[in-house]
């Protein structure tokens, strides 16, 4: 509940919160661009990801999220999925911008 506590206290009230959950919405990375530019256009406050701990999220966390989203349907560590989340993320805004970052 102590880490589920700390979330909460960093999530402003207008926040869009995101939690990155193995029981979340899979995309791979065009479809996640497409998301991506969807929420940037269509949310006024923050939009903010959330990564849970090894025991996942507390039900305070869960209620208070908007949404949910999958990285994969495998099990990785959290600090695994801040790289992996960081590269997806970089590779969203690349499609977004038609760079040559990402190859189809």
């Amino acid at each position: 509940m102590e880490e589920g506590k700390k979330i909460l206290a960093a999530i402003k009230p207008g926040d869009y919160v995101v939690l990155l959950d193995e029981g979340g919405k899979l995309y791979n990375s065009e479809d996640f661009a497409v998301w991506v530019n969807k929420k940037f256009a269509g949310i006024s406050n923050d939009l903010v990801f959330v990564i849970g701990g090894a025991y996942g999220f507390h039900n305070d966390v869960k209620v208070r999220s908007n949404e949910k989203l999958s990285m994969s349907p495998m099990t990785f560590t959290h600090q695994m999925i801040r790289l992996i989340f960081v590269e997806q993320l970089y590779r969203a805004m690349t499609i977004l911008k038609n760079e040559p970052y990402h190859h189809s």
